[in-house]
């Protein structure tokens, strides 16, 4: 592994674990704290420490994500890789917009055309749609091995992840535009059903007699895992780790419905 990567990529080279340096992703981590500034400024400088805590969350998750050692597994095991789409597409996006500022979002309400280009690219229908050609896209073979081998071939799947992430949470977090007839039933039920389609990629993965991707069939050994096993746990970590995300998420959205549903009752009658 010699010469400096700006990005993980499948590697040839046997695995080490010398830390290696991503510069890329330092610079992305130094560009959402930037981001996160500039829209706490553009909402009115406000400072609100649960929301820099759930955007600064996203920017660990991401960190983890796409820094050394998962970053540069990533380029020898699909397991690896697999956890690295957990954490883009499912873990870091949702922190983020949490951790947008309020007035960040009145500021986004106010701009019409944007409000309305967002209803139609975030509706719930829509953006389980993209969120799932994402998914199976960037899972295919072809697109792994012919994307992985190159540090921008793997910026673009990691990009794609990210931005189908941020499409698939924003009808589940984002404020804007508002969908007063999305409540959290429907909302539970929107994360629900993407644990079911996410079962066909882990079928094939889990339950595929041959390795499906030939950079990791073909990448030098990382401890007792043969390619096929590898795979099998990707598929495992498809399953298991998003089930655990998604059931977490709709927990979530429930307790936070009834807590809402009894303050709306409002306290009982004295006797």
């Amino acid at each position: 592994m010699s010469g400096l990567q700006w990005w993980c990529s499948a590697q040839t080279a046997a695995w080490t674990s010398n830390p290696r340096p991503f510069p890329g992703v330092w610079v992305l981590v130094v560009l959402l704290a930037v981001l996160h500034w500039s829209l706490r400024r553009a909402g009115g400088g406000e400072r609100i420490q649960k929301e820099t805590r759930a955007w600064f969350g996203g920017v660990l998750a991401l960190w983890i994500a796409l820094d050394w050692p998962v970053g540069a597994l990533a380029g020898y095991l699909a397991s690896a890789h697999m956890l690295q789409y957990l954490l883009t597409a499912l873990v870091a996006p949702p922190l983020l917009l949490l951790g947008v500022p309020a007035g960040a979002w009145r500021r986004l309400a106010s701009r019409a055309r944007t409000v309305r280009a967002l209803r139609f690219l975030t509706h719930p229908l829509i953006a389980l749609a993209i969120f799932q050609v994402t998914l199976y896209y960037t899972h295919l073979p072809s697109v792994v091995d012919g994307l992985m081998v190159t540090p921008l071939g793997s910026f673009a799947l990691d990009t794609l992840w990210l931005l189908g992430g941020l499409v698939f949470w924003w009808p589940v977090v984002a404020p804007v535009p508002q969908r007063p007839g999305f409540g959290y039933p429907l909302k539970m039920g929107y994360l629900f059903l993407c644990t079911l389609v996410n079962t066909l990629p882990y079928a094939f993965l889990t339950f595929g007699e041959l390795p499906f991707y030939g950079i990791y069939e073909l990448a030098p050994p990382v401890g007792i895992l043969g390619p096929r096993e590898d795979q099998q746990l990707a598929g495992l970590l498809m399953k298991v780790g998003g089930g655990l995300i998604l059931w977490t998420a709709i927990t979530i959205q429930f307790f936070v419905w009834f807590r809402r549903e009894g303050e709306a009752e409002g306290p009982a009658p004295a006797a």
